[in-house]
């Protein structure tokens, strides 16, 4: 099958550039104490999960929700779900699956606890937890310190759930461009991180997980002395929202859409905002050069032509 002959819109991947991606993250952490543990929410796709644990420097996967780990564990017995769970319903769903895998999950309430607890003893399982700490992000997670503490007591003394550790995610930092910054902030938040584990372990309280990081912080918050994981993901594939920053990796896909309507300086294609977010910013244009993507509708992007209007103009003046 050609280019010309694939059903549009549709996402396409450079499997090269792929793979050197994976290898180049698998070597950063080959003779390093801190591992990775690849995030299957930036993809989706056993396929490329597969790659990522083949090539080794691995703890396992991350997954973000329930849904994404009943597919993983299909091809790994190593999970995360680095999200809190809450409901009876899922927390059953998290016990079925701690019936043939080692699942860990994050917490940050007494409710989350219990609820794992009980579906976990109801199952006859045990099922692992990371205490969520708000590193910063001020998304999940419960203060540094003396509240982390408490719910990992809490943890330590609920029947069916074994505490593993804890995990902070400092995703608010990741898309500071400038590399000083970036690292001066990231290391400050994993230090948050690294300093609630050794209270922990100072309270008797066992901790060997301490996993953080993320694609914009792999190389800053994967050698900080005491963090035991890293949860990347997009490095796989790449985007444009990261290639502003200093990382070592490709854009292995794209997205290909046909053009549909083309009036003067724009034309039109059939791959909305259905199909490429907006979320960071507009998507980019490959191919064209001077091309650019000024608006995003459910199924449709418009693509100015600064290039064909410039070679327009130049052949009208000339004649």
């Amino acid at each position: 099958m050609n280019r010309l002959e694939i059903p549009t819109p549709a996402l396409l991947v450079d499997v090269p550039a792929l793979d050197r991606n994976i290898a180049r993250m698998a070597r950063f952490f080959a003779d390093r104490p801190c591992k990775l543990r690849p995030h299957f929410k930036a993809h989706k796709t056993p396929d490329i999960a597969r790659r990522q644990l083949a090539a080794g420097s691995v703890t396992g996967l991350t997954c973000a929700t329930v849904s994404e780990a009943e597919i993983a564990i299909t091809f790994c017995d190593q999970l995360l779900i680095a999200n809190e769970v809450i409901g009876a319903d899922k927390c059953a769903r998290v016990a079925a699956l701690a019936r043939s895998a080692r699942v860990t999950v994050a917490v940050d309430s007494p409710t989350g606890v219990a609820q794992l607890a009980a579906a976990a003893s109801e199952t006859g399982v045990e099922v692992g937890v990371l205490v969520d700490v708000n590193v910063g992000q001020n998304r999940c997670g419960v203060l540094p310190g003396e509240a982390a503490l408490a719910l990992a007591r809490r943890v330590a003394g609920s029947s069916g759930l074994r505490l593993d550790g804890v995990m902070g995610y400092e995703g608010h930092l990741q898309p500071i461009a400038g590399r000083a910054e970036r690292e001066e902030k990231a290391r400050s938040a994993m230090q948050q991180l690294v300093d609630t584990a050794k209270l922990l372990r100072a309270n008797g309280l066992r901790c060997e997980i301490v996993s953080g990081g993320g694609t914009g912080t792999f190389d800053i918050s994967g050698t900080v002395d005491g963090v035991t994981e890293i949860q990347a993901g997009s490095y796989a594939l790449m985007d444009t929202d990261y290639a502003r920053l200093d990382l070592p990796f490709e854009h292995a896909f794209s997205v290909l859409g046909t053009v549909v309507s083309r009036s003067g300086d724009r034309c039109v294609i059939d791959a909305g905002h259905k199909s490429a977010t907006k979320d960071h910013g507009l998507p980019s244009v490959k191919g064209i050069a001077g091309a650019t993507v000024t608006s995003l509708n459910d199924e449709h992007a418009i693509i100015a032509l600064p290039a064909i209007r410039k070679k327009r103009e130049e052949a009208f003046q000339e004649e």
